[in-house]
């Protein structure tokens, strides 16, 4: 029979880790990132002078080692958990949100000033606290929401400015109204506004301030994960993310979706300070953030903006976050700082070389 033959089958040169599954691919570019990133730490205590098997040693054990260090890295780990869902949360609806810091004060001082407020029954001033903490964080995330839907003004920018807004609006309301003489802290929370730290049920984590604001970190993740999978709402939000012109063309109100996205996220911000105010100091104080809200955009960027996953990724920052306590003896707590930042830009980097990889 004449003709031409029929061309060979192309033959996949893909790498091994690109033709397996989707997951593989995922999470290979921060794996990566964090192997890199330690081999590199243990290079810079090596120029400092330390050992690197000193170095890693101390680091492990003085985090993942006891049970009062493990103790420690998950209550570092709580707040991480909370701005990490706010910043994923927000991205999923094509938005960025760098205000979660200034949520998460807002959101904390209503929480010290609920708790506070009455006598409350037992579970029921916990409960109020909470509301409160969101309540606050999700109207200081609503400006941003509103000014992008009314306005078109970037949330980035608007975001970043409420940052600072926010901290001067807190100290002022802070000396002015609810801080004890010749102090920067609020009045205690009331004993039944109060959650219960781990180390009553767990002898083992004795010392450590971690509370049962870890598992409602963890109930939030798993319950985000879900709704956002299999909920319409959550369908629509993720319609968002793909812009603003195919959000109008399957029906959805742009403005509202915007609105409801940064409220949702300062919501979620504003329940940070929950395991300081009322797991661990019981009170709200000036500088209760640390950090927290923009570490929650590494937490969120390595975690790929998915819930679940942002329970570990909040868990490893937590680690070298209390891991700059432990290794201070013997190089300066900066270079887990310095280690932070390395894994992240590292991360974008392999997650742009592997991706240009399997476009070939």
């Amino acid at each position: 029979m004449s003709g031409n033959p029929e061309p060979a089958p192309l033959v996949s040169v893909a790498p091994w880790w690109l033709r397996g599954p989707a997951w593989v691919r995922e999470l290979l570019p921060g794996l990566l990132a964090i192997i890199v990133g330690l081999a590199l730490a243990g290079l810079l205590s090596a120029l400092l002078g330390v050992a690197p098997t000193r170095f890693y040693a101390l680091l492990f054990t003085g985090t993942l080692g006891s049970g009062f260090g493990i103790g420690q890295v998950l209550y570092r780990a709580t707040p991480l958990i909370f701005t990490g869902l706010s910043v994923a949360f927000a991205f999923r609806a094509g938005l960025f949100n760098i205000g979660a810091e200034g949520q998460m004060a807002v959101g904390a001082l209503a929480m010290a000033w609920a708790g506070a407020l009455l006598p409350w029954p037992p579970f029921v001033g916990a409960v109020v606290a909470l509301s409160a903490g969101a309540v606050g964080g999700a109207l200081w995330g609503a400006i941003p929401g509103v000014l992008k839907a009314r306005t078109g003004s970037h949330e980035v920018i608007v975001t970043l400015l409420l940052n600072f807004v926010a901290f001067a609006l807190v100290n002022y309301v802070l000396v002015q109204a609810l801080a004890l003489p010749e102090t920067v802290r609020t009045q205690e929370v009331a004993e039944a506004a109060r959650l219960v730290r781990l180390d009553a049920w767990l002898p083992a984590l004795r010392g450590s301030p971690v509370s049962l604001a870890l598992f409602l970190g963890i109930a939030g993740a798993i319950f985000l994960e879900i709704w956002i999978g299999r909920s319409t709402a959550g369908f629509s939000l993720q319609v968002l993310g793909e812009g603003l012109r195919p959000a109008r063309y399957a029906g959805l109100s742009v403005e509202r979706g915007l609105t409801l996205a940064m409220t949702g996220a300062g919501a979620l911000a504003g329940l940070a300070g929950a395991g300081f105010v009322l797991g661990f100091k019981h009170y709200f104080e000036e500088g209760l953030t640390s950090g927290a809200g923009f570490l929650g955009i590494g937490v969120a960027l390595l975690a790929r903006n998915r819930p679940v996953w942002i329970l570990p990724s909040a868990l490893f920052f937590g680690m070298l976050s209390y891991g700059g306590f432990v290794v201070n003896r013997l190089v300066p707590r900066e270079l887990l700082d310095v280690l932070q930042a390395i894994i992240l830009l590292l991360f974008i980097l392999f997650d742009r070389a592997i991706a240009a990889r399997g476009t070939r």
